[in-house]
């Protein structure tokens, strides 16, 4: 698969806990855009965070928590991306989308063609 330099990055921040359809939400996303044909898809956790409500999530070895941030992270063309944003919109109920425009320099998945 060959991509076009001009692209687009998704960008979802989510809490750990999160869940759709009985399972982490960060599966469920990673999931469903491998079903979409996506380009890829990479999840992260964060050590420290907080979104809408405020609320602290750390790492810290006294205060465990069970709900760290998440950012998820797709990229591919900016119609594929578009169509892949209705899924998102139904699976998200806390938590932020961000879109901007990527600049694709390489994509190779080291097989030969």
């Amino acid at each position: 698969m060959t991509l076009p330099e001009d692209g687009q990055l998704l960008r979802i921040f989510i809490g750990e806990s999160d869940k759709f359809e009985k399972q982490p939400l960060y599966e469920w996303i990673v999931k469903k855009a491998r079903e979409s044909g996506l380009a890829g898809a990479t999840v992260f956790r964060g050590l420290l965070g907080y979104g809408a409500s405020s609320r602290l999530h750390t790492a810290k070895l006294l205060r465990l928590s069970a709900d760290l941030p998440i950012v998820i992270e797709i990229v591919d063309t900016d119609d594929k991306i578009e169509k892949f944003m209705p899924l998102i919109d139904e699976a998200l109920k806390n938590g932020l989308a961000t879109l901007e425009k990527a600049r694709i320099r390489i994509y190779r998945s080291g097989k030969s063609d």
